[in-house]
């Protein structure tokens, strides 16, 4: 029988956890960033289809690669972050389908149906880009998600001739208390939801 997490991990995961802009000078080892695809791997995605690819943009050479694409405001604290993840989606993901869904023809559903392709791959990588994120905070490592960058550039400097697109960005690291803003309010659920 499951039960609802402790209040610690909640903290951790939601209600304490920010968005950072800032990082320490902590590296992020090539370890744990192994350990958080192991955990976000088991999210939930459509027919298991797991359309989302990841660039892990650490080394000197990589940052220089993305940086003619980061927007001006994006720029010197995404250099400085630690790692920057380049979340992207893969549009050939039905080709893995017989391996990740192997008791049905599920290819089939998506070959030659480009709208069903672009809407499935970005809205499931989209998601996989969120359980990044939480399970990035369930193993201690801040986050900073953003836009704010030109996605014609990353596609050409990091997936040319391949059918990976990129959808957003987040800087990985260890947080800096420093420079954390104030946190924003939240939709109250009778303005956000409703049960029918």
């Amino acid at each position: 029988m499951k039960h609802p997490l402790a209040n610690p991990a909640l903290e951790q995961l939601f209600l304490n956890a920010r968005t950072y802009s800032g990082f320490t000078d902590q590296p992020v080892e090539d370890a744990t960033l192994t350990a958080l695809y192991d955990l976000l791997k088991w999210g939930p995605t459509s027919a298991n289809a797991s359309p989302a690819r990841f660039v892990f943009v650490k080394s000197a050479a990589a940052k220089a690669k993305l940086e003619p694409a980061l927007s001006e405001g994006n720029r010197a604290k995404t250099l400085k972050a630690p790692v920057t993840v380049i979340v992207a989606h893969d549009l050939a993901f039905y080709d893995q389908l017989p391996t990740l869904f192997p008791h049905s023809d599920a290819r089939s559903w998506f070959a030659g149906n480009e709208a069903l392709i672009q809407t499935t791959a970005f809205r499931n990588g989209t998601l996989q880009g969120a359980y990044l994120m939480l399970a990035a905070r369930a193993l201690g490592l801040d986050c900073g998600p953003m836009s704010g960058f030109d996605n014609a550039k990353v596609d050409a400097a990091f997936f040319a001739g391949t059918t990976v697109k990129s959808n957003f960005l987040i800087n990985l690291g260890y947080g800096a208390e420093d420079g954390v803003y104030a946190r924003n309010p939240r939709l109250p659920f009778d303005a956000a939801c409703r049960i029918e």
